[in-house]
């Protein structure tokens, strides 16, 4: 015989049962939002690692500059030696560090990172040394290019003055691209916030495909590496040392 007791005690069960399956269900539901929710983050995330970093801008820029760098060296160890070369390549090369290395990359440097150093009060000694060379560096450029132009180079008084321009420019930027790279680079985190630090980034790719199109970078490095080609540098493989 069923009793009032038995009804409520299969009641009570019920609910017990109910209330344990809306649990489950509720569990499982958060779960799988939460694991959502993590592939959304994660999402936004890998979509902001794709970005460049204003620091990895300026510096892979600098690579540009090294290579460049590496050019006059050969080119002075031609002029040195006497040896024939096709001079164009040399113009070439300081035709690219007149427009993407002192006309763009310089400028961002003094028209985004040098005031922010300076409003802060932090670098400005090292900062008042690199706006220096960047102004002294403009006037070797105009005096290699200007040399550059003649067709030949009997006299010995302008071959040596080449030598000695292309020296200057390799024994002041080697030092000052390092320093950047070491000090003022790591520096600019510490004066402006994460949002300012990556908008930075983005301000540097507009200007840079505003000057030279949307694989402006890429169209920079294979322009040095015809010119390493063409000058017999480019194979990685001929600087190994024999040990």
């Amino acid at each position: 015989m069923k009793t009032y007791a038995d009804d409520s005690f299969s009641q009570f069960k019920d609910s017990k049962n109910n209330r344990r399956e809306f649990l489950n269900r509720s569990f499982v539901l958060g779960t799988l939002a939460g694991v959502g929710g993590l592939g959304f983050i994660t999402g936004c995330k890998s979509e902001t690692d794709e970005g460049i970093s204003p620091a990895e801008d300026l510096m892979r820029e600098h690579g540009v500059l090294n290579r460049i760098l590496l050019i006059y060296d050969t080119c002075r160890l031609h002029l040195i030696n006497n040896e024939q070369f096709d001079r164009d390549l040399l113009n070439n090369s300081a035709q690219i560090i007149r427009t993407f290395i002192e006309d763009y990359h310089e400028k961002l440097e003094e028209d985004f990172l040098f005031p922010r150093f300076e409003k802060t009060g932090r670098l400005t000694d090292l900062v008042l040394v690199l706006r220096k060379q960047h102004k002294a560096g403009r006037t070797l450029t105009d005096q290699i290019m200007e040399i550059g132009k003649m067709e030949s180079l009997p006299d010995t008084e302008e071959r040596q003055k080449l030598i000695k321009l292309l020296g200057d420019f390799n024994r002041m930027y080697r030092p000052h691209e390092a320093r950047e790279d070491t000090v003022l680079f790591p520096a600019i985190r510490k004066i402006v916030s994460e949002d300012e630090y990556f908008a930075l980034g983005e301000d540097f790719e507009d200007k840079e495909h505003e000057l030279f199109g949307e694989d402006g970078f890429e169209k920079m490095v294979d322009k040095v590496a015809d010119i390493e080609k063409q000058l017999g540098i480019y194979d990685l493989t001929m600087f190994t040392p024999i040990i």
